[in-house]
C-alpha cells in the first residue's frame, strides 16, 4: 500500500472542513461577522473616534444617542478583542440562526437581545453602582447564547458528576464568566452578567414572549419571497423547508432520488401559493391597501366620541380626595381682596419694576420670603424681557422637599391686565399663611407675561436655563408637585370656569389634576366647567367631536396656551383657570376652587402617576386614552410604509415591455424577470431634499419680524418653482428611469412613515394632521405621456404644500402671516417647540420629493433583467 502522510491528510481535511463551514454560514451570521470586521477597519483610522461614538457609555445615553444600544456589540478595542469575540460568537450564532431562522434572529439580536442587556447594565451601572464605565464588544451576545445553551443542556443532562459531587450543568457559563473576569481584567463583569441573565431567561422558555409573532414573520417572508431571493437565508418554517432551510443561491434544485430529501420548494409548499406570491398583479394591491388605511384611520377618529369608544373620567389617585374638605375662604377675606384690587388698579400702566416693588412690599408684609428674577429673550428680532417676582410659604408640617405653585401673570395671553387674578393670589397668600395644615411649601409666582416669564422661572428652578439670558433663582423650595395658574381678567361676576390644559409640544398634565378641579368646582361648589372654549356643551356627538378636534388642533400646533404650559415639560402637572360668562359667582368662589385644589394636592404622598398622560377630552367628564385613539394615526402613517415597501419590490422587476419580450415565454407559475436597482441617484435626490430642509427652518426662526412676511412670500415662490427646476435638472442631465422614480418615492415615503409613526406616540395630533395633509403623496406618480395629468397633480400638491397650508390657516383664523411665523419662532427660541422641525424637516422634504416624482418624465429604456446565474440584490 502506498504510504500516506498523516499530517498532509489532516491539513487538507481541516482546510476543506473550515472552507465548507464558512460556506455554510447562514445569512445573519455572515452579516454580523462582516459588520464586526467593517467596524474594526473603520476604527483603525484616527480622524474620527468610532469607539467614543458607538460605545455604551451610561452618562452619554439619551434620546438623541439611543443608537448606542445597538452599535456597541460591533465595536471592539483592538484586533485581538474582535478576533476572540468572533471566534466565540460565530458557532453559537450560527446554531441559533439555523434553528430559529434569519428573520427571527434579526428581530431578536437588533431588538430585545441587545436592548434588554443594555438597559440592565445601565440600571446597575448608574443606579446601583453610580459609575460610568463604558462597554463595547460582542461578548455580551456570547454569554447570552451560552446561557441559552446551558439551560438546554441542563434539560437533557442535569448534572456533571465530578467524584462524589453533582454539579448542575447550567452553572458552566458562570464558571466561564468568573474565569474571564479573572484572566481578562479589562472585561466587563457586569455586562457579561447581564447578557448571561437574559440568556437564562430565554433558555427557560420565555423567548417566545420576546420574539415577534411567527405569523407576521411568515407573512413578511412569503410576501418578499426572501427564501428565493436571498442566498443562505434560513426559513422560519422549519417543517416545510427543513431544520436548516438554507437554499442555494443559484443553480437548479437537486433531483429527486430514493432516500434523499427532495426539492424544498416543491414538496410541501402549494403551487397556488407560490403563483399568488409571484403574481405581478399582487403589486396592484398596495395602493388600495394604503387608501383603506387612510379611510379606516379617519373613520376610527370620528368614532371616538361615541359612548362605545369613550369612557367617563375618574380619580385614579385615592389620596387626592377632591371635594372632601370644607373650604373657609370667604367673609372677611373679600374685604382684603377688594383692598388688594384697589392697589393693583393703581399699578395699571406702571413699569414691571414699579409693579414688582409694590407687590414685593405687600408680600413681605405677610411674612413671606420673596425673591426676583430677571430674564431677556430674543426672538424674530424682538426682545422679550422682564422680571419675575415670587414668594415661598414654608410648610409648617413639611421639610421643604415638595412644593405647589400658584401662578398669576400680570398680563394674560391676550394682553389683558389680570385685574382680579393678582389680587386673588395676594389674598390667598394671606389666607394660606394663617393655616398650619400644609405639608408642602406653596410658591406664589407673579410674572410680567404668560409665556416668557413662567418659562424663564421654571427653567431656572430646574437649573435648565441659559445663564446669558435668564438669571438663576436666589430662593428655591423642593420638588414641584403641581401648579395652578389664574387668568382672571374679567371684571364682572362669572358663571363657569374654563380649564386650559394644553402644554408645549402637545404634552398634557395628568388627567387626575383636571378631574380634581372638575370635581371641586362642579361637584362641591356648583360651578360649571368648560374645556376647549366650548362655552355651551350639551354632551351630544357634535359637541363632543368639536371639543375633541379643537383639542387635537391645539395639541398639534404645540404652542404654549398659558402660564401652565411651561411647567408640563418638567413633569409638573399644571392647568390655567379662567372664569367666563355672566353669572352670580364671585371672586370668593374662585378662591374656594383654588383652595380645594391645593388641599387635594397637599394630600399627595407621591407625584401624580396613576392616571393618564395621553388622552383626548371630548367633554369635561369624558375622554379616550392613547390605546383607543393611537391606531388612527398609526394607520395613516402605515399607508406610507406600505406603499414604500410595494415600490421597493416593484422596482426590482422589469417595467419595459420590450425587455419582457426578450425573455422566453413564461409558464403559468413564472414571475416577472428581476432587474438590478440603481440606488445612487434616488439616494442622492432624497439626501438633497432632506439637506436643504434646514434652509426654511433657519430662515423662519432667525429672520426679523418685519422681514418674515416678504421672506415667506419669496420662499413660497421658490417653493413653487423648485420642483420644476429639480425635475428639469434630473431629466436633462441624468434621465432617470421609471425604477429610479419609484425608488425616490419609496425612500421618501419610507422616511415619512417612520417619522410619523414615532411622532404619533409623542404628539398624536401633529402626526395625524401631517399624515392626512401628506396623504396625496402616496398616490402620486410620473405622467410621461399626459401633460395635463402631470400639471393637475402638481396643482393638487401645491394646494396641500406646507406654505399653502400655513397661509390658508392664517387667513382662516384671521391672523397675519407674519404674526403666525413670529409666534412659531418665539415657541422655537423660548419654549423649545419642535413643530417647525416637523413641518420643514419631515413634511416639506417629502412634499418636495413627491412633486419631483409627479413632474418626472422617465426614460423609455429600462434596465435589463439580471443575467442568468447572477445573484439578485
Amino acid at each position: 500500500m502506498p504510504s500516506i502522510s498523516f499530517g498532509a491528510f489532516l491539513g487538507n481535511n481541516s482546510n476543506l472542513r473550515a472552507r465548507s463551514y464558512v460556506n455554510r454560514l447562514p445569512l445573519f451570521t455572515r452579516g454580523v461577522l462582516v459588520a464586526i470586521v467593517v467596524f474594526w477597519i473603520v476604527g483603525v483610522q484616527s480622524v474620527w473616534d468610532l469607539r467614543t461614538w458607538g460605545a455604551l457609555v451610561p452618562d452619554l445615553v439619551g434620546i438623541s444617542s439611543l443608537y448606542r444600544l445597538n452599535t456597541y456589540p460591533f465595536i471592539h478595542l483592538n484586533f485581538f478583542h474582535a478576533l476572540m469575540n468572533v471566534l466565540a460568537l460565530v458557532p453559537l450564532l450560527e446554531r441559533f440562526e439555523s434553528e430559529h431562522g434569519t428573520l427571527t434572529s434579526l428581530a431578536l439580536f437588533f431588538g430585545p437581545f441587545v436592548t434588554i442587556p443594555s438597559f440592565m447594565y445601565l440600571f446597575i451601572e448608574k443606579v446601583v453602582l453610580r459609575a460610568n464605565t463604558a462597554v463595547m464588544g460582542a461578548s455580551i451576545w456570547v454569554f447570552l447564547l451560552l446561557g441559552i445553551e446551558a439551560i438546554r443542556t441542563y434539560k437533557l443532562n442535569p448534572y456533571l458528576v465530578v467524584g462524589t459531587h453533582n454539579i448542575p450543568t447550567w452553572t458552566s457559563p458562570i464558571a466561564l464568566l468568573l474565569c474571564v473576569a479573572a484572566l481578562v481584567p479589562s472585561s466587563s463583569f457586569v455586562g457579561h452578567l447581564c447578557g448571561l441573565a437574559v440568556g437564562y431567561f430565554c433558555g427557560l422558555g420565555y423567548m417566545k414572549y420576546l420574539a415577534p409573532p411567527e405569523k407576521i414573520l411568515r407573512w413578511i417572508e412569503g410576501k418578499l419571497n426572501l427564501l428565493g431571493r436571498l442566498p443562505h437565508y434560513v426559513s422560519i418554517d422549519q417543517q416545510t423547508y427543513g431544520r436548516f432551510g438554507v437554499l442555494p443561491s443559484s443553480g437548479s434544485p437537486p433531483p429527486r432520488s430514493s432516500g434523499v430529501a427532495m426539492n424544498l420548494l416543491t414538496i410541501d409548499c402549494p403551487a397556488g401559493a407560490l403563483r399568488l406570491r409571484r403574481d405581478p398583479r399582487m403589486l396592484k394591491v398596495p395602493p388600495y391597501l394604503s387608501l383603506l388605511c387612510i379611510l379606516v384611520g379617519v373613520v376610527w377618529l370620528f368614532l371616538l366620541p361615541l359612548n362605545e369608544y369613550s369612557r367617563r373620567t375618574y380619580i385614579s389617585e385615592n389620596a387626592l380626595l377632591p371635594g372632601q374638605v370644607h373650604t373657609y375662604f370667604s367673609g372677611s377675606d373679600q374685604h382684603v381682596f377688594r383692598a388688594y384690587k384697589h392697589e393693583v388698579n393703581e399699578l395699571a400702566g406702571k413699569t414691571n419694576t414699579e409693579v414688582n416693588d409694590k407687590l414685593e412690599s405687600i408680600v413681605k408684609g405677610l411674612g413671606l420670603k420673596t425673591a426676583r428674577q430677571n430674564f431677556t429673550y430674543q426672538s424674530a428680532g424682538r426682545v422679550y424681557s422682564g422680571e419675575n417676582l415670587y414668594a415661598i410659604l414654608q410648610a409648617p408640617r413639611g421639610d421643604a422637599t415638595e412644593a405647589i405653585v400658584l401662578v398669576g401673570a400680570w398680563e394674560n395671553v391676550k394682553g389683558e391686565l389680570n385685574r382680579n387674578g393678582i389680587p386673588l393670589i395676594l389674598t390667598l397668600a394671606r389666607y394660606f399663611k394663617r393655616w398650619s395644615l400644609w405639608s408642602k411649601d406653596i410658591i406664589f409666582l407673579v410674572t410680567p407675561d404668560s409665556i416668557a416669564g413662567p418659562q424663564a422661572w421654571v427653567d431656572a428652578y430646574h437649573d435648565a436655563h441659559d445663564s446669558s439670558r435668564v438669571n438663576s433663582l436666589p430662593l428655591k423650595s423642593g420638588l414641584l408637585q403641581g401648579a395652578i395658574a389664574l387668568d382672571y381678567a374679567q371684571e364682572t361676576r362669572f358663571e363657569s370656569v374654563h380649564i386650559v390644559y394644553d402644554g408645549i409640544n402637545g404634552q398634557l398634565p395628568n388627567l387626575d389634576l383636571i378631574n380634581s378641579v372638575v370635581s371641586i368646582a362642579g361637584g362641591q361648589m356648583g360651578i360649571g366647567v368648560a374645556i376647549q372654549e366650548m362655552w355651551h356643551h350639551n354632551d351630544q356627538y357634535p359637541d363632543r367631536l368639536r371639543t375633541m378636534l379643537r383639542g387635537m388642533l391645539k395639541q398639534g400646533l404645540g404652542r404654549a396656551s398659558g402660564p401652565h404650559s411651561s411647567f408640563i415639560p418638567y413633569h409638573v402637572d399644571a392647568v390655567t383657570l379662567q372664569p367666563f360668562g355672566d353669572g352670580w359667582q364671585d371672586e370668593m368662589a374662585m378662591g374656594r376652587v383654588v383652595e380645594g385644589t391645593f388641599r387635594s394636592l397637599n394630600n399627595l404622598l407621591e407625584h401624580l402617576h396613576q392616571s393618564f398622560f395621553f388622552y383626548l377630552l371630548m367633554q369635561r367628564e369624558r375622554f379616550v386614552s392613547i390605546g383607543t385613539y393611537l391606531p388612527s394615526a398609526m394607520l395613516v402613517a402605515a399607508n406610507f410604509t406600505i406603499m414604500a415597501i410595494a415600490l421597493w419590490v416593484k422596482s426590482g422587476y422589469a417595467q419595459d415591455p420590450s425587455a419582457a419580450k426578450k425573455q422566453p415565454a413564461p409558464s403559468k407559475s413564472a414571475s416577472t424577470p428581476a432587474i438590478e436597482r440603481n440606488l445612487f441617484l434616488p439616494l442622492g435626490v432624497i439626501t438633497f431634499c432632506q439637506s436643504i430642509a434646514v434652509i426654511p427652518l433657519y430662515l423662519f426662526n432667525h429672520a426679523p419680524s418685519a422681514a418674515l412676511p416678504p421672506t415667506f412670500l419669496l420662499f413660497t415662490l421658490l417653493n413653487t418653482a423648485l420642483p420644476h427646476l429639480l425635475s428639469h435638472y434630473l431629466t436633462t442631465y441624468h434621465s432617470p428611469s421609471t425604477q429610479q422614480y419609484q425608488l425616490i418615492k419609496s425612500f421618501s415615503l419610507l422616511l415619512l412613515g417612520m417619522f410619523l409613526s414615532s411622532l404619533a406616540t409623542l404628539n398624536f395630533s401633529l402626526a395625524l394632521l401631517i399624515g392626512l395633509l401628506a396623504s396625496p403623496l402616496t398616490f402620486m406618480r410620473p405622467w410621461p405621456e399626459s401633460v395635463a395629468a402631470r400639471y393637475v397633480c402638481t396643482l393638487l400638491l401645491n394646494a396641500v404644500s406646507p406654505t399653502a397650508v400655513i397661509f390658508a390657516g392664517a387667513k382662516y383664523w384671521g391672523l397675519e402671516i407674519g404674526e403666525v411665523l413670529e409666534q412659531a419662532a418665539f415657541g422655537w427660541d423660548v419654549c423649545g417647540m419642535y413643530t417647525p422641525v416637523v413641518v420643514w424637516c419631515v413634511w416639506w422634504p417629502a412634499w418636495l420629493a413627491g412633486s419631483v416624482v409627479t413632474l418626472g418624465r422617465p426614460k423609455a429604456k429600462e434596465n435589463a433583467p439580471l443575467a442568468k446565474g447572477k445573484k439578485e440584490l
